[in-house]
């Protein structure tokens, strides 16, 4: 698995409407054959920072950076942005499933 997650620190004119101007990407980005999930997160502390968590099966990476709407929203995000976005990407090779979290076991 790939492991995405992204902190967007967006201008305050488009924090109402960020996730509303993006859900072309979002839809796009979910129905692509190796997305696990790609989900968005608003930070309750600061209504102008969103997380982005996404997965993606091993060797899609370079599917997904190369299809149209990727290069799209390359074009379009910083519109958007205050700052370059922090990210973390790291790969789980072999893992495409969630683990039961063995320290809250459901009595």
């Amino acid at each position: 698995m790939i492991l995405i997650n992204v902190s967007f620190h967006v201008k305050p004119e488009y924090k109402d409407i960020f996730l509303d101007e993006v859900q072309w990407y979002t839809d796009a980005c979910n129905a692509e054959p190796g997305c696990l999930f790609f989900k968005w997160y608003t930070d309750p502390q600061d209504d102008q920072r969103f997380f982005l968590i996404e997965g993606y099966a091993d060797g899609t990476d370079v599917d997904h950076v190369n299809t149209e709407h990727f290069k799209r929203s390359c074009e379009e995000m910083p519109k958007y942005l205050l700052e370059t976005p922090d990210i973390i990407n790291t790969k789980i090779p072999g893992k495409t499933e969630w683990d039961k979290m063995a320290e809250y076991k459901a009595e």
